[in-house]
């Protein structure tokens, strides 16, 4: 399946009337499993609390969509949301930048900041100071957000920081001994929520969970850690390949003892030019000819050069002999790594399933070979048919000495088919790599990281087969590694077993080609 189709195919297979899977979907609601309290808490320490908050959680967690529901459950009269993204300005100067512009204050600095947070406070609108990916902030932007928490006597903003858990290590650095930020570390879906959140997404798209076996969903609550953006790629991921495997069942050529016609065919050709080969090698009985007639006779050319026919699909020119070689076709020729058919199942032109017929007349005594000789009113030779016919009598036929048979070419080995695929350099953004990629391969997800410079250095420190591609998740760039490329499940399942301690630590986990070229298509 390629990515052009890709979505139109998923949906029309399963008749969803979106992709339940999608970072933004119609009508989505809030998932409360493991979500709802932390929302709670957030609120409740808004109120009460005087230090920053820092929700944590890895990539997939959830965290974007807590914040956007934290803004959304606020009340709009009273509370003035100011969201910031750290992506591309993780600095001071950056981040005050926004929020300055948000607030409507001429200069970009933390006093002028909170001057106009008091003045905001004093017509009853309290200021929330949202910063997403705020792993991505250096020093100097948490000082800055560290002074704007703290406030003055006057007033102050409530300060949300969402990002990874490498921004703990930050804030305790800057912080020392002092208590200025309260950490809230985002929790993973049991088993059971994990089923309540993917039948709640798939009735949202009009389907249900009957979709999925109960087997299979505890093999996506296990390869995903329960976190909700890994569970939405699994799911997706394993809908994909069902779907792929119930058309390559419907695809699938059924089995039985009775030779294909194409076959029959090629074989009743080598029959034909045998016969012909046999009713003229010597020691045949002679026949005398009719008084007057001219005599001539039908020979192949044996003596000469076999022309050499190149067919689709193949490297090199093939030998073609025209006796004494048996020709093969489709499956036969397949097993011996010789000659193949065209994608539409017709013999290419020239190939042995039409074998040419070659007549010659040989020259009357005086006449130089190569001229035309003048032939008073021939008597056409009629042409053999299969087994009954047989070619008219000749006088001292012309019979040139059989030529050596061609050699068969060597019979590569062939190759295991669990072995990874040769893969191309590694190191950048691989879109293009994984668009020529059967969609029916796999790949072993490593991780994924907001930051392109962290992909990039992961995958020059590990090397070897290891690649990363760019998507979108939650409308913000993500990129994405890799490692291999398998023709089957079983095969990657193994090759994660082989892969260094600090890599499987992070619970990387098969999925599709066709899955990522989904992806792709949708970033494009």
């Amino acid at each position: 399946m390629t990515s052009l189709h890709a979505d139109e195919a998923f949906l029309g297979h399963y008749q969803l009337s979106h992709d339940p899977f999608a970072p933004r979907v119609p009508g989505f609601k809030f998932f409360p499993a493991q979500r709802k309290p932390v929302l709670g808490q957030l609120h409740h320490l808004a109120r009460y609390s005087q230090l920053l908050l820092v929700v944590t959680g890895p990539l997939g967690s959830g965290k974007t969509l807590l914040r956007q529901a934290l803004v959304a459950s606020t009340n709009k009269q009273s509370v003035q949301s100011v969201v910031v993204s750290a992506r591309g300005a993780g600095d001071a100067a950056g981040v005050l930048r926004q929020v300055a512009q948000a607030l409507d204050v001429s200069t970009a600095e933390p006093n002028a900041i909170l001057k106009q947070v008091v003045q905001l406070g004093l017509t009853g609108q309290e200021v929330y100071l949202l910063v997403d990916d705020a792993e991505q902030l250096d020093e100097s932007a948490l000082e800055a957000l560290l002074a704007l928490a703290a406030g003055t006597p006057e007033g102050r903003p409530h300060v949300f920081l969402f990002g990874e858990s490498s921004l703990i290590a930050d804030l305790e650095q800057i912080s020392g001994d002092q208590e200025l930020f309260h950490v809230i570390e985002l929790q993973p879906y049991e088993e059971e929520e994990t089923r309540e959140y993917l039948a709640q997404r798939l009735e949202g798209a009009g389907a249900g969970i009957e979709l999925f076996t109960a087997n299979q969903i505890s093999d996506i609550h296990e390869s995903s850690d329960g976190w909700p953006g890994t569970i939405n790629q699994v799911a997706r991921d394993a809908m994909i390949e069902a779907m792929i495997a119930s058309r390559s069942a419907v695809k699938r050529p059924k089995m039985g003892f009775t030779m294909p016609k194409k076959h029959v065919l090629a074989i009743s050709a080598v029959v034909v030019v045998a016969v012909a080969a046999a009713w003229l090698i010597p020691g045949r009985s002679k026949a005398p000819t009719t008084a007057g007639a001219p005599t001539e006779q039908a020979q192949l050319p044996l003596g000469k050069p076999t022309p050499n026919v190149e067919f689709a699909n193949s490297g090199q020119p093939t030998n073609l002999p025209m006796v004494g070689q048996p020709v093969m076709r489709g499956p036969l020729a397949e097993e011996a790594g010789g000659i193949s058919e065209g994608d539409d199942g017709v013999p290419v032109e020239g190939s042995s399933a039409t074998p040419p017929t070659v007549t010659t007349t040989a020259p009357p005594a005086g006449v130089p070979a190569g001229q035309p000789a003048a032939v008073a009113k021939p008597t056409p030779t009629p042409a053999p048919t299969v087994a009954t016919a047989k070619p008219a009598p000749v006088t001292k036929p012309v019979v040139a000495a059989p030529a050596p048979a061609a050699k068969p070419a060597p019979v590569p080995a062939a190759k295991p088919a669990e072995k990874p695929v040769t893969v191309a350099k590694a190191g950048a953004a691989g879109s293009g790599w994984y668009g020529s990629q059967p969609a029916s391969n796999f790949v072993v997800q490593i991780l994924g990281t907001s930051s392109e410079a962290n992909a990039q250095a992961f995958v020059k420190e590990q090397g070897g087969e290891y690649r990363y591609f760019k998507k979108v998740l939650n409308g913000k760039p993500l990129y994405v590694i890799t490692y291999g490329n398998f023709s089957s499940r079983a095969a990657a399942d193994s090759a994660i077993k082989s892969l260094p301690a600090k890599v499987q630590a992070g619970k990387p986990w098969p999925r599709t080609v066709a899955s990522v070229q989904q992806e792709l298509a949708a970033t494009r």
